[in-house]
């Protein structure tokens, strides 16, 4: 706890970790904190509060969220660390008994308690609190931690999906979507903020209305959104291969709003590991699904991830996801190694894969990724783009930022040939290929 008897001040700094979902419930953090009379600090020096949002997905995660509340206990002693995020939802127990560093501990089930949570730790006390989940709704998200004009829109929370090696469900419940009405209501008013580009996330978008309306409705809030009469941006994160809803690949060949940017976590091409990951598909219902997307959108970007060194997976099952790869051509591959997640079906099954084979099948993976992601790039030579700025470059003539082609933070960038105001929406000519990244020259300066 903390050495000092005095109560911190009213103020609070918050340190992102994990993915996109994180992110927002750390701006709902904020804005509840700041609705109650506490001050957001831009850094950790003189916050009353540290709150470290954490990640608990896999053990890289895990070990990069505790090493930040250890590192931050030890630098400001006076502050008072509140773990928050996943890792205090599934852990709660084991980090208030094993973790004194931790002053407080807050699981993300129910965001609003946060403010009580606050006080109590200003208090003195040592609150450990790891409400129920709640069922998901628009929360007060006053400031964004996305580059301006950008937005994450979460229109779900949980996952049913239950792949056999995820602690998703284990941390956030099973799926409970927003209603339709009210992630449109959350993103007429991010227009009206001036947000151009809203990125949806989800566990599963193609799961989406599942659980409250019995049928998946993602095409229906799509529909809705499209009535929003303004210039805009959708983009769709993580849609899972066996959901994939075909009817929203005619609107977007119907409205250019919602870009055609598509994020398929296959995360294996053999069946055998597919079933034992408790997924429907295969590679040949795979590669169709991908064939059905660029027959419709010729100009299609897809995303994926794949994942290695899963228990049983032998050189054959590998030598099958490395074949599906290379007929495949995704613009963009994430690959990585299998995590054994306690309490998850797979931490129990047999056939362990040495960690020294998975960092190299991983290795595979990524090498053979590059020329694909080069060659997908090539295509948009001389080809005009939308480009959101992002920032401009220190100390150069130059910007960054990402055309429909780029997702936040995942992807590679847009290198714009002037200096930027960020925020801003320009038409650029790609003129090269570089690594990852495309340069581009703006038109019309």
């Amino acid at each position: 706890m903390n050495p000092s008897n005095a109560e911190p001040p009213r103020t609070f700094w918050i340190d992102l970790h994990g993915c996109a979902k994180n992110q927002v419930d750390a701006e709902e953090i904020r804005a509840r904190l700041e609705a109650a009379g506490w001050t957001a600090r831009e850094g950790p020096e003189g916050a009353g509060i540290l709150v470290v949002n954490t990640c608990g997905f896999i053990e890289s995660a895990k070990k990069e969220s505790l090493d930040a509340v250890l590192a931050l206990k030890a630098r400001y002693p006076e502050s008072r660390v509140l773990l928050a995020g996943c890792l205090a939802q599934r852990y709660s127990e084991d980090l208030a008994a094993d973790l004194p560093e931790a002053d407080g501990i807050f699981g993300n089930g129910d965001l609003s308690r946060v403010v009580e949570t606050a006080d109590a730790l200003r208090r003195g006390e040592r609150p450990v609190r790891v409400p129920e989940a709640a069922r998901p709704a628009r929360a007060p998200r006053d400031t964004l931690y996305s580059y301006p004009r950008s937005a994450y829109l979460k229109i779900s929370e949980g996952c049913s999906n239950r792949c056999t090696y995820c602690a998703i469900p284990l941390i956030r419940g099973d799926a409970r979507s927003r209603d339709v009405a009210d992630v449109a209501g959350e993103a007429r008013d991010l227009v009206s903020r001036g947000i151009f580009e809203i990125n949806l996330i989800g566990q599963d978008l193609g799961a989406y209305g599942a659980d409250s309306l019995g049928r998946p409705a993602l095409p229906d809030l799509l529909e809705e959104l499209l009535r929003i009469d303004a210039d805009f941006r959708v983009r769709l994160l993580y849609i899972h291969p066996d959901h994939f809803p075909r009817a929203i690949l005619d609107l977007c060949a119907r409205d250019p709003r919602i870009l055609p940017y598509f994020d398929l976590p296959f995360q294996h091409a053999s069946r055998r590991i597919l079933s034992a990951m408790n997924r429907r598909g295969d590679a040949e219902t795979y590669l169709r699904l991908i064939g059905d997307i660029r027959d419709r959108l010729p100009d299609a970007v897809l995303r994926s991830t794949f994942l290695v060194g899963f228990p049983g997976e032998t050189e054959e099952d590998f030598a099958a996801l490395r074949d599906f790869q290379d007929r495949a051509r995704l613009t963009w591959l994430g690959a990585f190694e299998y995590s054994r997640e306690e309490d998850t079906p797979a931490a129990a099954f047999k056939g362990r894969v040495p960690r020294k084979t998975a960092s190299e099948r991983r290795r595979l993976v990524e090498e053979a990724q590059r020329p694909i992601t080069e060659a997908a790039l090539t295509t948009f030579l001389g080809r005009d783009l939308e480009v959101l700025v992002e920032e401009p470059v220190e100390g150069e003539e130059l910007s960054l930022g990402r055309s429909y082609a780029q997702a936040p933070e995942v992807d590679g960038l847009t290198v714009l040939n002037a200096r930027l105001e960020p925020g801003r929406v320009v038409r650029a000519r790609v003129v090269a290929v570089n690594g990852v990244d495309v340069e581009a020259v703006v038109r019309g300066q």
